[in-house]
């Protein structure tokens, strides 16, 4: 690994060492220079004793760059925008400026133990940025990384494409100093949103070079030389001191869904050296409230060598993807490789599963400056490390966005994009990649003729009679487009398909027969901008439960359509067999279908173990549907008990990884005069707090039942449910004779927070022909 070199004028700005402190969630202390009063009055005595053993000690906020309401309304719109996202407190978060003369860990140790506190550090010393041997050398035409793969990502290819020269995207890069009034980068018209262009003014130049140098005939060209908005954030800050997570907040307040973040730093934490910033835990949460409002991030992992699964901060393996420790700020973390086909990784890069992508990290050819700053038309064929390796990595982003927008009219979300940069169809392995483990460096050809983009075909089955296919807060588990048939049908397309007059139907479905083969179908729109071709549907049956998480699915079996043509046309696969020996026994299923073709690849059951990814799948993935739609005769059968009643019998179930509050509500659209109950085990009724009336029967016992209003919304309480809990209901309904000829709906839906993450309704109708 060649030694990482600085300029010999390098004009570091002044740092004196911090402490960073995150008081616990809800605290709520007042975020300006009264808090050491605050914490004195409340924290009895507290500050003065800290104050009093270290003399002129002082507190202050972290993000003082911000108004408090400016951060909560970042932290509230972080929120809306991703609801797998909960946003620390981050006015939680308070620096303690120490006496020259004082040790900060002992600061950080002492403080660390207030009962009010959550963690307290010393926030990392500055790190050159991720560089190995840049020179300033003349250029020479070496623009490898712009060529076809396996050399380079095909930034050529994509300049074919509407919006792939990177036409009104927007960059921000985050580092120490740039020549923004270089030859090749002075059309940009650059600014900068906060801190200092101080220091390493070549490597700025070159990151951007690499990224944007425009089109004009002199130097070179960058992989997107036609973005809309350039713009630069410093780490020194202008009102002294040194930061990272500062800048990071700075930046992100100002940009925009689908934006991207380029963070060309590394640090040394926790007794690791040039890692990525993100090991430090403020930083680390202000990248995921940055991904969370859909800004897209790029980070450099750094050039110390390091095996990140290995990493261990306070005991945990943050970076590793493998374990329970393992802390996801969304960031695209980008390695380095050779220039060479085939490429491996450069031993000054830190690798491990963490790493998404990799780039060319030696023998880049990119802009430079002089270290006066003064001269604006030099040139490198040297721009060597992670440092060069993350700018192909963000042109490929860059070009991507615009791609989409051009296409689509919008832009992906930082965990699409992610998705899409890493995944190995998408871009260039490694020579070895079992060894380099560093992902793969993104190929745009294939992202554009993959289909990747909406120039790609986009599959999607509906959640409920309406659905769109985009994300939504509407009802789920009510699919139209999962349909059971006792008898087959002739022609699935005639039957259900666009034209059939049930295209909007939810109440195709009957109950399965046991005894005989049964037959379900599944339809399907394809929203994309060309066909989907040999697009797989797999269907997985499970007993009717208010949470269907994948430990409950069973597989069913799965059939190809050959294409679902584009025009948002409903398209109806061939039966899937639901052979009789498999069938338990008669009654109500509940469904759940994927569906997945090349480019629009469906998500695998194992991805809805993880409780925040089946939430987010539950509305945002329209790859994926449950029909907990059932049909049923509201005429109660000979012998029904109680008599007069139709029995709904369903399932609670926990969440499939842990202990989870959650509480059931039952909503009911009956007619007057009639009745509804519910019957549950007396345990729950306890645990509940409600007066259940006990049942009698030897298959009745330690059960209750206890009324539920026939019309409006009944809910219970909030209660712990065990993980993969499975509590056995029954909603018992009498409608009166009188009113029985028509149709009327109920549903029990399980609750997390004020989230529904389940739900089985009934239909109660008029008996009706089996089909």
């Amino acid at each position: 690994m060649a030694k990482q070199v600085a300029p010999k004028d390098a004009r570091v700005g002044s740092y004196h060492p911090r402490v960073v402190v995150k008081f616990r969630d809800r605290i709520e202390l007042p975020y300006d220079a009264t808090v050491e009063k605050e914490i004195e009055r409340r924290f009895h005595g507290a500050w003065t004793r800290l104050a009093e053993q270290f003399k002129g000690i002082s507190m202050v906020p972290l993000f003082a760059s911000k108004k408090a309401d400016e951060i909560r309304d970042l932290m509230a719109r972080a929120e809306v925008s991703d609801p797998s996202y909960h946003a620390p407190d981050f006015l939680g978060y308070f620096v303690l400026n120490v006496p020259d003369d004082t040790a900060p860990e002992t600061v950080a140790r002492i403080v660390s133990q207030w009962p009010s506190v959550e963690k307290a550090y010393v926030e990392p010393k500055p790190v050159e940025p991720p560089l190995v041997n840049a020179a300033d050398d003349p250029r020479s035409m070496n623009q490898g990384y712009l060529d076809a793969a396996p050399d380079g990502i095909d930034a050529e290819y994509a300049w074919l494409f509407a919006g792939g020269d990177g036409a009104n995207q927007a960059l921000v890069d985050l580092e120490w100093g740039w020549t923004l009034n270089h030859e090749d980068l002075t059309a940009h018209n650059i600014s900068i949103i906060s801190g200092l262009n101080n220091s390493f003014f070549f490597h700025g130049s070159g990151v951007l070079g690499e990224i944007c140098a425009v089109d004009n005939m002199v130097g070179c060209v960058g992989v997107t030389p036609k973005l809309g908005s350039v713009r630069v954030v410093g780490q020194w800050l202008s009102g002294g001191g040194y930061s990272t997570s500062q800048p990071i907040l700075d930046a992100v307040a100002v940009m925009n869904f689908g934006d991207v973040l380029l963070l060309e730093a590394q640090t040394s934490f926790a007794g690791y050296v040039k890692v990525p910033v993100e090991i430090e835990p403020a930083v680390f949460d202000v990248i995921r409230l940055a991904t969370a409002l859909g800004v897209v991030v790029v980070e450099a992992g750094g050039n110390g060598g390091v095996d990140l699964d290995t990493v261990s901060v306070s005991g945990e393996l943050v970076f590793n993807r493998a374990s329970a420790d393992f802390k996801d700020s969304g960031a695209i973390i980008v390695g380095a490789g050779s220039s060479t086909a085939p490429h491996t990784r450069l031993g000054f890069s830190c690798f491990g599963s963490r790493i998404d992508c990799y780039g060319w990290g030696e023998n880049v050819d990119t802009l430079s400056s002089d270290n006066s700053n003064v001269a604006t038309n030099l040139y490198t064929t040297g721009f060597n490390g992670t440092s060069s390796a993350s700018p192909i990595v963000t042109g490929a982003a860059l070009a991507v966005q615009g791609l989409a927008q051009a296409a689509l009219g919008h832009r992906f979300a930082p965990w699409q994009l992610r998705q899409i940069l890493s995944h190995p169809a998408n871009g260039t392995p490694s020579q070895t990649p079992a060894v380099d483990r560093i992902g793969v460096m993104p190929n745009l050809r294939a992202i554009i003729d993959g289909d990747v983009l909406s120039l790609a075909p986009d599959v999607y089955l509906r959640d409920f009679v309406g659905d769109s296919g985009d994300a939504h807060m509407g009802a789920i588990s009510a699919s139209p487009d999962v349909i059971l048939r006792q008898n087959a049908v002739a022609d699935p397309q005639a039957a259900f398909g666009q034209g059939s007059g049930v295209e909007n139907s939810a109440a195709l479905g009957y109950e399965a027969e046991a005894g005989q083969d049964n037959f379900v179908y599944v339809r399907m729109r394809n929203r994309g901008g060309s066909a989907a071709n040999n697009v797989e549907a797999t269907v997985f049956w499970a007993p009717p439960s208010t949470l269907l998480t994948p430990d409950q699915w069973n597989p069913l079996g799965s059939t190809t359509l050959p294409s679902v043509p584009t025009g948002d046309q409903l398209t109806v696969s061939d039966a899937i067999q639901w052979q009789a020996a498999d069938i338990p026994a008669p009654g109500h299923y509940c469904f759940v279908a994927l569906i997945g073709a090349t480019g629009d690849p469906a998500p695998a059951p194992a991805d809805f173990l993880d409780w925040d990814n089946f939430r987010s799948f539950i509305r945002n993935n329209n790859n994926v549907t449950w029909r907990n739609f059932n049909v049923v005769n509201n005429t109660p059968p000979a012998g029904a008990q109680p008599p007069g009643f139709v029995a709904m019998p369903f399932l609670m179930a926990g969440a499939p990884d842990k202990a989870r509050r959650m509480r059931l509500e039952i909503a009911s659209r009956l007619p007057a005069k009639a009745e509804a109950m519910l019957e549950m085990p007396l345990e729950w009724a306890e645990l509940v707090k409600i007066a259940a009336r006990p049942v009698k029967g030897a298959d009745r016992e330690r059960r209750g039942v206890v009324a539920i209003k026939s019309a409006g919304r009944t809910a219970f309480a909030d209660v712990v449910f065990p993980a993969k809990a499975r509590i056995a209901m029954r909603l018992l309904v009498k409608i009166p004779e009188d009113m029985r000829k028509q149709e009327f709906e109920i549903y029990a839906r399980q609750m997390y927070g004020d989230e529904e993450v389940g739900r089985v309704t009934w239909r109660l109708a008029p008996p009706r022909k089996p089909q």
